[in-house]
């Protein structure tokens, strides 16, 4: 379980430079951008705020997103 401390303090690394970037937490699982909706898988309690992850899942409705997130192996 990721804290609520850190959910507050993360923010979507594209957006958060132009508005707020505030996320979503969805599923226990996701980081959803209020914004520009992309979605940040969260692996192994990790969130994964990398940009082009959160651009593979930008046109997927939430949905639709696979439960647990699919990891590269």
């Amino acid at each position: 379980m990721i804290p609520q401390e850190l959910l507050d303090l993360l923010r979507c690394p594209v957006c958060v430079k132009e508005d707020k970037g505030l996320l979503t937490f969805y599923k226990e699982t996701w980081l959803i951008c209020h914004d520009c909706d992309r979605k940040y898988p969260i692996w192994d309690e990790i969130p994964v705020m990398l940009i082009d992850e959160g651009d593979k899942w930008q046109a997927t409705d939430k949905e639709s997103l696979p439960i647990p997130p699919p990891q590269p192996k």
